[in-house]
């Protein structure tokens, strides 16, 4: 099997046309559009948000284009691996990720530690945590902001 393709000239005529007024980027991500978030897409978030498996709902809980209530529900899920995407999601405002600082799970706390997009109030509380692991994930954030 082949890896060359060969594009006819009406192809590469629209690639063209559909190039035209897009932003290139030395990013090669950058070049890819994503799909729009439309409301069914709301909806399968909504449905991934319920499922009963807690990997499921971990994939909800990953997602940039949830609802701030179903950010919400799973902040408080009973999965401490389906909080810690919240904890990591940088797409989740600010006053969710502050309900997280006081998690049972250390691992939670630990993906709150190093989220870029934690408020400055609940970094302080981690930096007092009773895990010398997330203690040390702060530090190690902190340094990283003082050399950036």
């Amino acid at each position: 099997m082949s890896c060359i393709r060969f594009n006819t000239s009406a192809q590469r005529r629209q690639n063209e046309e559909l190039s035209q007024g897009v932003v290139h980027s030395s990013d090669p991500v950058a070049a890819f559009l994503s799909p729009a978030v439309t409301d069914s897409k709301i909806a399968r978030i909504r449905r991934l948000a319920n499922d009963p498996n807690p990997k499921i709902r971990a994939s909800a809980a990953a997602s940039y284009h949830a609802p701030d209530d179903i950010y919400e529900k799973l902040a408080k899920d009973s999965d401490p691996e389906v909080r810690s995407w919240i904890a990591r999601n940088e797409h989740v405002p600010c006053d969710i990720l502050r309900q997280l600082v006081n998690d049972p799970d250390e691992q939670v706390r630990s993906f709150l530690a190093i989220n870029y997009y934690v408020p400055a109030d609940a970094m302080d509380v981690l930096s007092h945590d009773e895990s010398r692991q997330v203690r040390a994930l702060v530090d190690w954030k902190a340094k990283l902001a003082v050399t950036a």
